[in-house]
């Protein structure tokens, strides 16, 4: 018999397996923007599917309350865990969910949280309600905010042959200019990973429009 969802579950097996030797290295790696327990992937993701063996998922609209218990803890593996929450429970996320994904985008961000959200939950549900879905992401393109115009640009990036070039074109267009490393980054990596689909109209699009050198060279990373 599982115990009911209690988030407190997640912390008290994190607590347990505190590290201080590793915190520092990892705090390091992202640039000290965020404390860390010291808990490295593999650890976690096994601690994480301890606790969903042992403990009930919250019911389907207790969902984000339950994510941001979690997320607004301190340390970064807390952001992390409540990504597997998400992911245990994604089938129940639709486009009336994109405001509070937008909050958590908009939150202790960096990009591993938001290319942790953007390709894998706003993918899933621009893809299953493409209508309202996409309408958003023009939305985001439009943002002020940095973070969230990157979750825009790679919202499709595992789309494949399901990419709709017209949304993903419109969107690059409007951050051609930025100075932002993460947005010419962004637009570099989804048109390299649309070249492995459609190589021509990606050497097109480099060809007809003025990116900027990083956004260039990541794009045609694979072609000879």
């Amino acid at each position: 018999m599982k115990k009911a969802w209690d988030y407190k579950g997640i912390v008290e097996k994190f607590e347990a397996n505190r590290n201080v030797e590793q915190a520092g290295p990892m705090a390091a790696y992202m640039k000290n923007h965020f404390t860390f327990l010291g808990i490295k992937s593999p650890l976690r993701k096994q601690l994480l599917r301890e606790v969903f063996v042992e403990y009930s998922l919250p019911e389907p609209d207790q969902l984000f309350e339950e994510v941001w218990k979690l997320y607004e803890l301190p340390e970064r593996e807390y952001q992390y865990a409540a990504f597997a929450l998400l992911e245990k429970m994604k089938k129940h996320l639709s486009a009336e969910d994109l405001p509070e994904l937008r909050r958590l985008i908009e939150t202790k961000s960096w990009w591993d949280s938001v290319d942790s959200i953007a390709p894998k939950f706003v993918g899933d549900i621009v893809k299953a309600d493409p209508e309202r879905g996409e309408k958003v992401m023009l939305e985001w393109a439009q943002s002020d905010n940095m973070w969230t115009n990157r979750a825009a640009i790679l919202c499709q990036l595992k789309f494949k042959q399901a990419m709709n070039t017209d949304l993903l074109f419109e969107i690059i267009q409007r951050h051609l200019d930025s100075n932002e490393f993460f947005i010419q980054k962004a637009i570099g990596w989804v048109l390299r990973e649309y070249a492995k689909t459609n190589p021509e109209v990606v050497k097109a699009f480099v060809a007809e429009h003025p990116l900027k050198p990083l956004s260039k060279r990541e794009a045609l990373k694979h072609f000879k």
